[in-house]
């Protein structure tokens, strides 16, 4: 449109016209007389509208999904929190379990010796003490312990007290150096003493150079004069090596024990001694041997008789 005088005076005139309808939509409310007109125009004008803000509201999305991205996170560490929860208690059952397990070996242990027992826990190991091959327990002289009590486990003997504080004492392994128990062989009443030799197993020096030791044989605590620092009859452990006979007065056996000194966990102090020499009743049940199976040779024979078997020709 070419810039002359009616063009000026048209627009003018609409934007005239455009202020009046303004001015009586404003005053005319929801009854206004353009309102028809407005919503015509919605209708034909709203899709260019929402696809305008469907371009530009990426950015308002942006801004919803950190908002979004913080809740989620939220509940991501929630429901992580959850399942460590959850795994701590399931391990925490676990380890109920394993100490109910561990417990109730050792009672029967006990009840078959006769043994009056303190139950405790292994709270540390080290060398406490001076010495290498050691653990605290968490039972002391407020529980009646002692210097020089027997403490076994459900498995046999574990080691002895050696030293006592008010709510927890110092347990001497029997797999230490400086430990040494007077034994008794299951199958021929032989006796010994038994070292420890850390990770290795125990030495056995028996009394009689000539014993007819074989492996496999069995052994248990002698016991001790007013029964310590041993109480007797604890299975100590199974011999897996018998050196040969030199012709000494003594002869050494080495004998892997019953006890796992590295997975210590629940032990019993013996506080009372039994009243009579358990002997061998601690010691587990052998298994029974496997009886042999018979097995069935079958030759198989041939089906058809040779032509000269019997002499006979035949044609």
């Amino acid at each position: 449109m070419r810039d002359t005088r009616e063009s000026r005076l048209l627009l003018v005139l609409l934007i005239a016209i455009a202020f009046a309808l303004i001015t009586v939509d404003i005053r005319g409310g929801e009854d206004s007389p353009v309102d028809g007109a407005r919503r015509a125009a919605a209708r034909v004008f709203g899709p260019v509208e929402n696809g305008v803000s469907s371009a530009v509201d990426p950015i308002g999305n942006a801004i919803a999904a950190v908002k979004d991205s913080g809740e989620r996170h939220n509940r991501v560490s929630e429901l992580e929190r959850e399942n460590a929860a959850l795994k701590a208690k399931l391990g925490s059952d676990d380890r109920n379990r394993s100490k109910i397990r561990q417990l109730d070996s050792m009672l029967k242990t006990a009840g078959a010796g006769q043994y009056g027992i303190k139950g405790a826990q292994v709270i540390a190991i080290g060398a406490a003490q001076g010495f290498s091959w050691t653990v605290t327990i968490d039972a002391g002289a407020n529980d009646g312990l002692k210097r020089d009590m027997t403490v076994l486990n459900g498995d046999g003997l574990v080691g002895r007290v050696t030293t006592v504080g008010p709510n927890t004492a110092t347990v001497l392994l029997a797999n230490d150096p400086d430990f040494t128990v007077g034994t008794r062989m299951e199958r021929t009443d032989e006796l010994g003493f038994a070292s420890g030799q850390g990770d290795r197993p125990l030495r056995v020096q028996l009394l009689n150079g000539k014993a007819n030791i074989k492996k496999g044989d069995r052994l248990v605590t002698f016991g001790s004069q007013a029964d310590k620092p041993f109480v007797p009859g604890v299975p100590v452990g199974q011999v897996v090596r018998v050196d040969p006979s030199g012709g000494d007065l003594t002869r050494t056996i080495y004998v892997k024990p019953y006890v796992g000194f590295t997975k210590l966990d629940v032990v019993g102090v013996v506080v009372q001694a039994p009243r009579t020499d358990p002997r061998d009743e601690v010691l587990p049940t052998k298994p029974a041997k496997p009886k042999p199976t018979p097995t069935v040779t079958v030759t198989a024979t041939p089906s058809g008789t040779p032509a000269d078997a019997n002499g006979i020709d035949e044609q």
